[in-house]
């Protein structure tokens, strides 16, 4: 899991978080780029504007992968954030 402002970060764009979001809504259907893996900052999966169910199939894969959510529909990026480095404690 990793959020899209470290994926920015990542490809050398530090605070343009949004633009990793335009991105992965731009992916053609059938990417097998894992967009599913990035959620928001304080560890909630981002709706769009358009309700199109994405929100609902991207909790259903990480679900899938192990990934749990509290009530209120939060994930544990202390638990589940990639870590470049490696460590995961």
């Amino acid at each position: 899991m990793a959020t899209y402002g470290q994926v920015a970060e990542l490809a050398g764009l530090a605070g343009m978080a949004r633009q990793v979001g335009y991105a992965l809504h731009a992916l053609p259907e059938g990417s097998t780029v894992p967009w599913h893996r990035v959620v928001n900052a304080r560890g909630f999966i981002s709706v769009r504007r358009a309700a199109d169910g994405c929100d609902v199939e991207q909790r259903f894969r990480l679900e899938r992968e192990g990934v749990t959510f509290n009530d209120a529909g939060r994930l544990s990026l202390e638990q589940f954030r990639w870590r470049p480095d490696g460590d995961h404690s």
